[in-house]
């Protein structure tokens, strides 16, 4: 019968499938008329079983009848009479918006900052072993437990005691550089966050105030409270924007460098910070909103929490010391070098302090120092300022003005004074076997770092031009490549373009808080580069790791800050201060050189609860990584790359959760 119907002529199967849905739509619309609609619905459940299908259920509105003209009448408006009295104004003494208080009243007293209860998983204290095969060597942790609370804020190679009192001598400061456990001693449990921690408070706002449990430590508000560097305001420290040389606000402060030299452009000329010394960071965190990124320092001493303030703001900031090794930053790394009352004697030991201040200046670079011996007239002070102008001028600087409490000088663009000076003069070149750039565990050297003689690092263009320009500092990059390295910077940037746009489109990155980020394979730093393009309101840490070439130079000249580590030790940073952690073919390289579940132990440390890790690397590894991750406590998901679920990669992506016992 069907054959016969394909043989029907064309015009008649056109009238009869005509009929058939003329048909269905007559009945389909005398149900709809007659009768209450069938509504169909999802049920959700607060728990979802996975294991379980979706459950499809009738509406509870089914074979009720309703009087809708009825209803439409109750909620039509109503005609005023024409005596009738004014509605009452509100009372101007009462809020209208904000919540409800426990009184009843509207109120704007509100605060959003503890955590969800899906967020807050009950812990372990003693982490939980499991031994795998017929030898006992071989041990599984199932569960790291938590550290002591005495360890809340311990950074491992800042914190060995045992170290710190071996030392020979510490009269150069050495006790605030760094000092590791030896291997197989370092971390190994989960260190807590104090008790009533809160979410961080988001930036901007985050400038001006932060959770007082998030930093329990009023020892920096006793000492400097009355210059205006920090107040407790009853669960809030506040930051009045102030400092021990700029009282009246760092915004006057930062006025009063540009009108002094009106070369000194911010987020121009200048886009790259170092401030020394920078005690809570207000300095640097308004630089920030004149579009310059700072780098702040400052040890680990009796003021011991700066740095861990300064991070809880949401101001980039390292605890480092200049005491008697490089600093980890790269030669011509900083537009401007910053010193208020940093208390560090630059002219000690021939200078050799100041020398590595210039080592990391830019050709053509500022000095600001505002300090006593500038302004005061006292006979020790106005020693130290001679003695000062002395050294400034043997190394070549410039000095270019002195205004009030501040004096400002400039390095110089090349090496012509150098090879100037008189026959003798000190501190003597460098020996051109030193490379400038060599940072991880060198000594400081009492001599002056030569220029480029080929001028590289002078001559970056101005930001944000210098975001996606190729520096000449590029070529000096020691790969092994065969492409030219203008097109690797090039194809690099594109690429983390592309996936931070697919991170925002298929992670929704732009709703979660992403303020501290670290790259802790950092290349060229295409990854920063890509989320200042997306106007995220964040900074990056481009951590290079000392397992792979020295890129810093080119981070740096394209007006980002970053620094040399090796990821089988311990970062110099506070516990709890990052948001994002990114690491993108770095464990599977780290994993022949050291131990990859200490390196994730220490990614804990420096995640804050509620924080997000991105771990991009290859399949092979993926099985060992979730095991130590679930460990760890991180909830995490497996995610296919772009190339699909054939590829060879994966994306872990971890959340980290409050942990309490």
């Amino acid at each position: 019968m069907t054959g016969d119907f394909l043989r029907t002529p064309l015009s008649l199967k056109i009238a009869v499938v005509f009929f058939i849905a003329v048909t269905f739509f007559y009945f389909g619309k005398h149900w709809s008329d007659g009768y209450q609609q069938l509504v169909f619905f999802n049920t959700q459940r607060s728990d979802p079983d996975p294991n379980t299908s979706p459950v499809v259920s009738t509406s509870p509105n089914y074979a009720k009848s309703f009087n809708l003209s009825a209803l439409i009448d109750q909620n039509s408006t109503q005609p005023v009479p024409e005596n009738a009295p004014p509605p009452p104004q509100p009372d101007a003494s009462i809020e209208q918006l904000g919540i409800v208080n426990e009184n009843g009243t509207m109120s704007n007293e509100f605060e959003v900052g503890d955590f969800e209860p899906g967020m807050v998983d009950q812990w372990v204290n003693e982490s939980q072993v499991e031994r795998e095969g017929s030898s006992s060597d071989f041990e599984l942790v199932k569960k790291f437990g938590l550290c002591p609370r005495e360890m809340r804020e311990y950074i491992p190679c800042l914190d060995n005691e045992d170290a710190i009192r071996k030392l020979p001598s510490t009269d150069k400061g050495e006790r605030f550089e760094r000092h590791c456990p030896e291997q197989g001693q370092g971390l190994n449990c989960l260190v807590p966050a104090p008790t009533g921690y809160r979410t961080p408070i988001p930036w901007p706002r985050s400038r001006d105030e932060v959770w007082f449990y998030n930093v329990p430590h009023t020892r920096l508000v006793e000492d400097k409270g009355g210059q205006n560097w920090i107040s407790r305001d009853k669960d809030k420290f506040k930051f009045p924007g102030g400092g021990t040389q700029f009282i009246h606000g760092a915004n006057e402060y930062l006025d009063h460098i540009s009108k002094m030299i009106p070369e000194i452009t911010f987020g121009r000329h200048i886009r790259v910070v170092l401030d020394v010394g920078c005690g809570v960071a207000s300095f640097g965190a308004y630089l920030l909103s004149r579009n310059v990124v700072p780098m702040s320092v400052a040890p680990k001493d009796v003021h011991e929490n700066q740095i861990q303030f300064a991070l809880e703001r949401g101001v980039p900031a390292m605890a480092a010391a200049f005491a008697t090794r490089r600093l980890l930053y790269p030669s011509q790394a900083f537009d401007l070098v910053h010193c208020s009352r940093c208390r560090i004697n630059w002219t000690r030991d021939d200078g050799i302090l100041l020398l590595e201040v210039n080592r990391m200046i830019r050709a053509g670079g500022y000095f600001v120092w505002a300090a006593q011996p500038v302004y005061k007239h006292e006979e020790a002070l106005e020693e130290q300022w001679e003695e000062m102008l002395n050294l400034t001028a043997r190394l070549c600087w410039n000095f270019l003005k002195k205004d009030g409490y501040i004096a400002v000088w400039q390095k110089p663009f090349d090496n012509s004074c150098y090879t100037n000076r008189e026959a003798g003069t000190k501190p003597p070149l460098c020996d051109p076997s030193d490379d400038p750039d060599s940072v991880w565990y060198v000594d400081l050297k009492a001599c002056i770092s030569e220029l480029p003689k080929n001028g590289y690092g002078a001559n970056v263009t101005e930001w944000p031009a210098r975001l996606q320009a190729p520096p000449d500092r590029l070529q000096s990059i020691k790969l092994d490549a065969f492409e030219s390295r203008s097109e690797l910077f090039k194809a690099e940037s594109r690429y983390w373009k592309e996936i931070i746009a697919s991170y925002v489109r298929a992670l929704h990155w732009k709703n979660i808080r992403l303020r501290n980020i670290m790259d802790m394979r950092a290349g060229f730093g295409g990854f920063a580069a890509a989320l200042i393009e997306q106007n995220f309101e964040s900074w990056v840490m481009n951590v290079v790791p000392v397992s792979g070439p020295n890129t810093l130079p080119v981070i740096y000249d394209r007006g980002l800050i970053g620094v040399m580590h090796d990821w089988c030790e311990a970062f110099d940073t506070y516990p709890r201060t990052y948001d994002l952690l990114h690491a993108a073919n770095l464990l599977s390289v780290e994993r022949k050189r050291c131990n990859v579940s200490s390196i994730m132990l220490e990614m804990d440390r420096i995640l804050r609860p509620g924080g997000h890790v991105y771990i991009r690397d290859s399949l092979e590894i993926m099985d060992e990584l979730q095991e130590i991750a679930k460990a760890i406590g991180w909830h995490v998901m497996l995610r296919d790359t772009e190339e699909g679920p054939h590829a060879s990669y994966r994306v872990l992506v971890g959340e980290k959760h409050l942990l309490r016992s």
